[in-house]
Formats: structure tokens, C-alpha cells, sequence
């Protein structure tokens, strides 16, 4: 299973992992402290969770794939956890149906909790007395849980809101709302000569670690194009509906209009009202709608379509992974990630700049590639080679991060990936055009 390769066999390497594993492991709970019992039970739609299935499944993950795999005598928390909590793992067993998590009603949250806490102290006991003959398989493994944990991280913030979306009070999941006063920025083109370059995870660049649908790297050819200098804003997607944008079936893909007709869409998600009030619903309740602002919560039919309707198209994920390895480290203004608890995107700061802005953090950008095996692809052996390949079929790649993504989760290889009609995860677009 090619992820981290740390220096093994070190009492170093489990101390810094241990570490790791209670500042991951206690971030979830935190994210989930604002929640009553109430909204954690909550399920909206069959593609999100409960808060409390995200924090049992995340114990699960761990007991399953680490205690069950190294512990001696290993006993688990509770025996029926298996089937409640597998999300997609057939090589585990049986699975409680997706679409209805919302109706796991027992265990209570506290007995989640108290399955968390159980869970964290048997691995840190595990991974701080483990063996050096199975330590290389143990701490590849736990790195792969806390990726995971951070995954589900973002999952649990994109579904808390959609949950709370519904209800007409427009209940606020957090108190700081992020936003001032900004200019807007114009909207700037930057030319790349393309080539034949290398792509795909690179350790030097990336880090340490990088699920399976980063590898392996290779080399691609690309044409000469240009990349816009920031994401696409409220301001435009207004200027985009304000000329019939919803009602030109010219600008859509075909399954992306009996998409728009079949839902009777002519909004975004989460928004309401006019062009005169334009409002959305946030995690900080329901605000107006800034016109400076990355465009959030977009499906892929409508970053197509708005690109289309801007002259211009998606970029491809090489042509982004190309323009992303060419930022300084430190980027022009702070990255919002989810450590800067905003939870959502933020205007560009000015002044402008040569590079483009905004490329990590605020908003997942769609790509126009397909979520395809790179040449040579392998899955990783075992039951976790289930994690990424199986799923390489109508998605779309999208490139970047968002407002909701922890920070140390993020690499410039990282692909994600859902299907175009997903509008619920904090997904924008960048436009690009042929040189």
C-alpha cells in the first residue's frame, strides 16, 4: 500500500503519529460540539450522513481496518457496529442501506462517543507498543484512517448544512461570519505554454503521503491555454441568470437540461429571491448573496454552463495540476481552508496579481476530466483497495479544496471526484480558454 514513508521502526515516528491521531481524532468532535443530539441524527438526502453515523463510521474505520487487523485478543466495541457503520467496504460484510442512516436512532450519541473514546485509546495503546515488524504496516494504515477522518471532516460540515437547510428558521451552525467590504477584483487571464510534463503525485512536491487515484505519476502532453486569475463569483452567476441563463437549453449539456427542467431549477443551491435580494443559506444562517464572492455549491451541468456562457470552458485537471505546481508555497493572500472557521469562501483580496488566486481553499473547482485511472493505475491490495478505483465512473475531477477542507489534508495532486449533478459539497468553477 504505497502512502507515507516516514523512517520507520522509530519510537519517533509512533510518538509524532500518536500525536497526530488525538489532534485529527479531536478535531471531529469539535466540529460536531455546535450539534444537539437532535441535528446529529439528522439525514436530509441519501448522498449525506447523519453527524453521528460520520462520527461512528470514523471509529469503525479504525477498529475494522486497525484494532481487528493487529490487536491481540481483539473484541469489538459492539458487534453489531459492523453492519451499521460500513459505509461501502464489501469485502467487510453486509451494510445498513445508505438512504436510510437517518433512521439509526440507537446507539445513542453518547454511546458513539463513548465507541470513540474506547476506539482511541486501543489504537494509541497499539501503535505506542507496537512491534517494529509490523510497525510499517500499522502506521501506513492509521495515516490512511486520519486522511480518511479529514474526508469525512468536510462531509460532516456539507451535510450539517444541508440538514439545516430545511428548516425555516434558518438555524446558524456557527457565529463569525467572515465576510466585509471587499472590491471586486477583474477578472484576469494567464497564458502556459504547456508541453509534454510530468503529472500525478510527486513526494518532493506533495508530502508524504497520497491516496491510490494520485498515482502513478506520468507524463502528459498539453496544449498552450490560459486559466483565469480567480474563481468565478456571485457576481457572475447573477449576470449569468440575469440573461436567461437557466432557460438556454444552447448553453447546457443534454443531461445537464433535463437536469435544470426535470428539478424546474433557475437558482443555485441554497439560494432564494431575486434579483433586486438575492439571499443563501450558509453555515453562518441564511445572508445575503455577495457579488464577490466565489460561486459555491455549484453542479457540474452549471460550471459547464456558465463557462460556456462566459466564451470560455472548464480547465482540464492536467491543465490545472500545471498551472497550481507554478504558485509560490506561501500563495498571495491567507488560504481558507477550514482552519480559518469560516466555513465559507471569501472574496479575493486585493491588489491583483501574476498568478492566479484562490487555486486552494474557498471552493472545490470543477474540472471537465472524467475520473478516470491514470495509465498504470493499481488499487492498493486488500479490502481498502476499495477506498478509491470502484468509483471511476460517470464523476467528474475537481482540483483545489475548499472553505471546509482541512488544510494539512491538501496537495496539489489531490483528486476529487462526484458525479455532475452533486451540487452539496463547496464546489465552484475557474474558467479557462485555448491559447
Amino acid at each position: 500500500m504505497p502512502l507515507s514513508q516516514p523512517t520507520l521502526h522509530s519510537d519517533d515516528v509512533a510518538a509524532g503519529l500518536a500525536q497526530r491521531f488525538q489532534q485529527v481524532r479531536a478535531q471531529t468532535e469539535l466540529l460536531a460540539q455546535p450539534l444537539s443530539a437532535e441535528d446529529c441524527q439528522l439525514q436530509s438526502m441519501p448522498d449525506a450522513s447523519p453527524a453521528k453515523w460520520h462520527l461512528a463510521h470514523l471509529s469503525w474505520f479504525f477498529e475494522t481496518f486497525v484494532l481487528e487487523g493487529f490487536e491481540a485478543g481483539f473484541k469489538p466495541f459492539d458487534a453489531s457496529f459492523r453492519v451499521l457503520f460500513n459505509s461501502y467496504y464489501n469485502g467487510v460484510g453486509d451494510k445498513y442501506p445508505r438512504a436510510k442512516r437517518g433512521l439509526i436512532s440507537r446507539p445513542s450519541l453518547q454511546d458513539v462517543l463513548a465507541y470513540r473514546a474506547q476506539v482511541n485509546a486501543r489504537v494509541l495503546k497499539l501503535l505506542t507498543g507496537a512491534e517494529n515488524s509490523t510497525r510499517n504496516d500499522l502506521v501506513q494504515l492509521i495515516t490512511l484512517g486520519l486522511h480518511h477522518e479529514q474526508q469525512h471532516q468536510e462531509l460532516l460540515l456539507t451535510d450539517i448544512k444541508h440538514a439545516l437547510s430545511f428548516n425555516p428558521e434558518w438555524p446558524a451552525y456557527a457565529q463569525n461570519w467572515p465576510l466585509a467590504d471587499i472590491d471586486p477584483q477583474p477578472l484576469r487571464w494567464h497564458r502556459y505554454a504547456g508541453g509534454l510534463v510530468s503529472h500525478g503525485f510527486d513526494a518532493v512536491q506533495d508530502g508524504p503521503f497520497a491516496f491510490d487515484n494520485e498515482t502513478p505519476r506520468h507524463r502528459v502532453y498539453i496544449a498552450p491555454f490560459e486559466l483565469a486569475s480567480r474563481p468565478v463569483t456571485n457576481g457572475e452567476v447573477m449576470a449569468f441568470i440575469a440573461d436567461g441563463g437557466y432557460q438556454r437549453s444552447e448553453l447546457w449539456l443534454a443531461m445537464g437540461w433535463y437536469w435544470v427542467e426535470a428539478g424546474q431549477r433557475n437558482l443555485p443551491l441554497y439560494w432564494q429571491g431575486d434579483a433586486d435580494d438575492y439571499r443563501h443559506f450558509t453555515l453562518q444562517g441564511l445572508v445575503e448573496v455577495d457579488p464577490n464572492t466565489p460561486a459555491c455549491h455549484l453542479s457540474y451541468f452549471e460550471a459547464d454552463a456558465l463557462a460556456r456562457w462566459a466564451s470560455a470552458r472548464l480547465p482540464t485537471e492536467f491543465e490545472w495540476e500545471l498551472a497550481a505546481r507554478t504558485l509560490p508555497a506561501s500563495g498571495e493572500q491567507p488560504a481558507n481552508f477550514a482552519e480559518s472557521a469560516s466555513y465559507h469562501p471569501l472574496p479575493q483580496q486585493p491588489p491583483g496579481s501574476g498568478i492566479p488566486v484562490q487555486m486552494l481553499g474557498d471552493v472545490w473547482e470543477w474540472t471537465q476530466s472524467n475520473y478516470n485511472p491514470y495509465p498504470g493505475y493499481k488499487a492498493w491490495e486488500g479490502v481498502v483497495g476499495e477506498y478509491n478505483g470502484k468509483f471511476m465512473c460517470n464523476q467528474f475531477v475537481l482540483r483545489g479544496g475548499s472553505c471546509a477542507t482541512p488544510q494539512s489534508h491538501m496537495r496539489a495532486s489531490y483528486r476529487n471526484f462526484f458525479p455532475p449533478d452533486a451540487q452539496w459539497q463547496f464546489s465552484g468553477l475557474r474558467l479557462a480558454r485555448d491559447a
